[in-house]
């Protein structure tokens, strides 16, 4: 049934990190209903359902917070929930009359999840944003990137996922446990540029060691160090390197076919455009899959660059089943793993309203009560 099995969510509708927070809880057994707007606020530009694998693992249903019939259902269905997530702008819930003080008087148990980009105050709170921006504000898009050139976006992995999403997952089942032993709930205030500041948090430390330089491209990790990087082979492909350590290093050599006595030393930041010249220069000798055969077997921490599809046939990722089928669209699953209580993909991806009626049976209403929910605007299919 998965780890979070009988926790009820109500989640409204968003994009990016609102509903990778729900998947994230709906893969660990979590009941979550999607509150969706009747209609596609996309109007039709490409968003369809079956393959918008976020939102899988849901039930939905519709209604129209712009009116009152639709608040007063929105406060009824919201008191027999454990967690809520929400990812409009500051203030928006409260000019709705559903922001946390009226919900937590409804149900003091309740967790109140907030997704926003700049948080829910300070001066640009109210500002619109996207991942690139918030990771603007933290020196993180500033230190992804080559020396000489400029800040590289690195998709919006550390935002909107990493920082975002993943964090008020981790927020909302922290304020789950302790709602366990206080009975009361709370807000999870989770905001993009304080979850993606705080992935950099190694760095920090470093920087104040004296061992992490802001110049781009100048240190180990950021593509500085020749032996941490990628390489183009033969076929114009790219392979990836990360031998940080001397006896890892070592053996990168050995599969290369370079003696130590003819290469600069390791750690000799001077010689470094040297050194990377040497490796680029022996990597482009063979094709991607003959350096796989060179290092199958070896520490010298090497991968070949894939692409998403070549990433799903991989042998690894095949044995571990990191990707998955479900309903016919190819997408990665559920993680981590639980040994006793794991995830699993539950449902594919609803249509708008899809499961809503089983969906509130199952959350304790009457038939009387899910009939005076469609009188008050909510739209639910069996």
């Amino acid at each position: 049934m998965g780890p979070l099995a009988g926790v009820r969510v109500l989640e409204f509708e968003a994009i990016g990190p609102g509903p990778f927070c729900g998947m994230l809880l709906a893969d660990m057994g979590a009941d979550v209903l999607l509150v969706d707007r009747p209609q596609d606020p996309s109007l039709g530009l490409g968003r369809e359902r079956s393959s918008d694998v976020m939102l899988r693992g849901r039930r939905s249903l519709t209604l129209d917070l712009k009116t009152a019939d639709g608040i007063e259902a929105a406060l009824w269905m919201t008191s027999r929930a454990d967690a809520l997530i929400e990812g409009f702008r500051p203030g928006v819930m409260e000019r709705l009359g559903l922001g946390p003080d009226v919900l937590l008087k409804h149900n003091p148990r309740l967790v109140y999840g907030r997704m926003t980009g700049w948080g829910q105050d300070g001066p640009l709170a109210p500002r619109a944003g996207h991942d690139i921006n918030y990771i603007a504000l933290t020196g993180i898009l500033h230190a992804i990137g080559r020396a000489g050139g400029s800040p590289v976006p690195p998709l919006n992995l550390i935002g909107d996922f990493g920082g975002g999403g993943m964090l008020l997952a981790f927020g909302i089942v922290c304020a789950l446990l302790e709602a366990q032993r206080s009975g009361k709930g709370q807000v999870v205030d989770a905001a993009m540029v304080d979850g993606a500041s705080l992935l950099s948090t190694m760095f920090w430390g470093m920087l104040a060691a004296g061992r992490w330089s802001e110049a781009r491209g100048a240190n180990a990790l950021d593509s500085g160090a020749p032996w941490y990087d990628v390489y183009e082979t033969k076929d114009g492909k790219y392979v990836a390197i990360g031998s940080i350590e001397p006896k890892f290093y070592d053996e990168l050599l050995k599969r290369l076919g370079l003696s130590p006595g003819q290469l600069p030393p390791q750690h000799d930041r001077g010689r470094w455009a040297e050194l990377r010249e040497r490796l680029a220069a022996t990597f482009r000798l063979k094709t991607r899959e003959e350096w796989n055969s060179i290092f199958d077997g070896s520490d010298a921490c090497f991968a070949p660059v894939l692409t998403f599809s070549e990433a799903r046939a991989h042998p690894h990722n095949l044995s571990r089943r990191t990707f998955v089928d479900a309903a016919k669209v190819v997408q990665p699953a559920p993680a981590p793993r639980l040994s006793r209580t794991p995830g699993e993909i539950r449902r594919a991806p609803p249509e708008r309203g899809a499961g809503g009626r089983e969906a509130l049976r199952n959350w304790g209403f009457a038939e009387e009560e899910i009939g005076r929910l469609a009188a008050l605007g909510v739209g639910c299919a069996p």
